[in-house]
């Protein structure tokens, strides 16, 4: 009787110690499975890049270099938005696009007058812009836009038209910031320069039935120059 008890304790003591192996094999193939797909996607060569692209926007970000790292959070945001560096990087654009708006909105406020289709400094001393009756300004306020002209003789002010001041973005993730596009379609990117005396814009598109046409030769260019 004994010995029949004893081989009973061992056999039921080994069949206590089969299930917990059974649940560490499993909690075993769940880790090698993890490390597995967590190496596939630490080896895929867009998700590598898109990292290194969002890493690196803000290192910019930190430094307020915020157009660089606009352009760089844009570029992540388009290698796989779907994932959480994407969706991330979306949000990121869009603060940034606010943030360069409220500043060169700030810089071109006021009243500025056409230089032609050149910058200042690329006049020499025997050439002017071409002489006309009138002179052509525009007054830029928060939330729009005046054209209007000056006669030379009389000094007399006449408006032409009043634009509202609105950004164009084809897409949210985009990383325009200073396209401009007014009443008749067309689109007009504006910088301004370090001194903030001067103005250009350039015609790089227009809105039509068949979307956005993108103008990328011949393109209109004026100069302005801030009077007040």
């Amino acid at each position: 009787m004994k010995c029949y008890k004893s081989f009973r304790i061992k056999k039921l003591g080994l069949q206590k110690n089969t299930k917990p192996t059974t649940k560490m094999k499993k909690l075993l193939l769940l880790i090698v499975l993890f490390i597995v797909s967590k190496t596939v996607a630490q080896n895929d060569p867009k998700t590598a890049f898109q990292k290194s692209r969002y890493e690196l926007a803000l290192s910019y970000y930190k430094k307020a270099d915020f157009k660089k790292a606009l352009d760089l959070f844009h570029l992540a945001s388009r290698i796989k938005p779907e994932t959480e560096i994407g969706k991330e990087s979306i949000q990121k654009v869009d603060t940034l696009k606010t943030v360069l708006r409220d500043s060169i909105l700030t810089q071109a406020l006021g009243t500025w007058k056409m230089n032609g289709n050149k910058p200042v400094w690329a006049f020499n001393q025997k050439e002017s812009p071409a002489e006309k009756d009138a002179e052509e300004f525009i007054a830029i306020l928060p939330n729009e836009i005046l054209f209007y002209e000056k006669n030379k003789k009389t000094q007399e002010k006449k408006l032409i038209k009043t634009e509202p001041l609105v950004y164009y973005n084809q897409h949210k993730s985009d990383a325009l910031f200073s396209d401009v596009i007014l009443s008749d379609g067309t689109i007009w990117n504006c910088s301004i320069n370090e001194k903030s005396d001067e103005l250009r814009v350039i015609n790089v598109g227009k809105t039509g039935d068949n979307g956005i046409e993108k103008i990328e030769n011949n393109n209109i260019e004026r100069f302005y120059i801030k009077v007040k």
